[in-house]
């Protein structure tokens, strides 16, 4: 079978956990190499991340060690210090002199619009998702750090759709691939670029399974209802087998964004939190950036069609299978 999601890149694995019976959990990527370079680039107006500085190429930390994505808001943060506790463990970090320290980055969701529980993603969550990552297709939809995540927020949750995680693995000239994953709860409503079409969103009202006509919704509102709050994002991350330094992996991260702008409208506004980090696991040479960012758009925007059109229903929540076709 070929693996068409982001493990199919070869050099990483992944991992998720969902809590037991709450809407909520947490992804990981791992490399068994032990690490990989890593470069992030951040567009929404209200990100919730991990680590992000010490990938920026001014400074001195040029690899890393793990990537979590989780649900749960700030509280998920914590997820962080699970991974970082599981990679010690294996022996894997940054050599300091003083003691081996795992270099961990990620970024959250918020979810807590279906996860009213009080109980969020943890270390020991982070834990689960490690011991279970593997290279194996990556399971989509209502999994890990997706398990909460809706699309299509513009007139208020109450008609939201269901999303999830999506990923997808793209192949180009001389065995060069490009994967992506993408835990998709935004804001927007998501389009199939190749049609045009509307595909998750807005729905006509709470009870409704026929998708609004946003565009002119839009066009009489003087701001966006009941959202002053960070409630929504999309972060994921793009993999590739070329060689890359971490400058060459922060240009191919701004690049993958014009994946979410080909599939989310409105997007990267100041309710979202968009991150997108990019990894190098390969060792192909002489691959030019700019031929690499160009594939991680296409794959980023495979990966949050997949994402909703994997998703199943929750909570009263819809999903695409849901849907009224004409």
């Amino acid at each position: 079978m070929i693996n068409d999601t982001i493990t199919g890149v070869g050099g990483l694995r992944v991992g998720h956990a969902q809590l037991d019976g709450i809407p909520s959990g947490c992804t990981v990527i791992v490399f068994p190499d032990g690490d990989a370079a890593a470069g992030v680039d951040i567009r929404g107006g209200a990100p919730g991340t991990h680590g992000t500085d010490a990938l920026n190429p001014l400074n001195l930390v040029d690899r890393i060690d793990g990537v979590f994505f989780a649900g749960g808001s700030a509280f998920g943060l914590s997820v962080a210090d699970g991974l970082r506790r599981s990679l010690s463990e294996r022996g894997a970090g940054f050599d300091t002199g003083h003691g081996v320290i795992p270099i961990v980055s990620g970024a959250i969701i918020f979810d807590l619009g279906i996860n009213t529980t009080g109980i969020y993603p943890g270390p020991d969550l982070a834990k689960a998702a490690f011991d279970a990552a593997s290279a194996a297709p990556v399971a989509e939809g209502n999994v890990g750090a997706g398990t909460g995540a809706t699309v299509g927020k513009l007139f208020g949750f109450e008609r939201c759709m269901k999303s999830g995680v999506g990923s997808s693995c793209i192949t180009g000239c001389g065995g060069v691939k490009v994967g992506a994953l993408a835990v998709v709860n935004s804001f927007g409503e998501v389009y199939d670029p190749s049609t045009g079409l509307k595909v998750a969103g807005a729905r006509k009202g709470p009870h409704s399974t026929d998708l609004a006509d946003s565009i002119p919704e839009i066009m009489n509102l003087s701001c966006y209802r009941g959202f002053s709050k960070p409630e929504n994002t999309i972060i994921g991350a793009v993999a590739t087998n070329a060689r890359l330094d971490k400058t060459q992996l922060t240009k191919i991260a701004q690049m993958s964004h014009d994946g979410l702008a080909r599939t989310v409208f409105p997007v990267h506004t100041q309710y979202d939190g968009d991150t997108i980090f990019a990894l190098s696991c390969g060792g192909i040479e002489g691959v030019e950036v700019s031929l690499i960012g160009t594939l991680a758009v296409l794959a980023v925007t495979e990966a949050i069609l997949r994402a909703v059109r994997k998703a199943t229903s929750i909570a009263g929540i819809p999903a695409v299978a849901d849907l009224k076709r004409d």
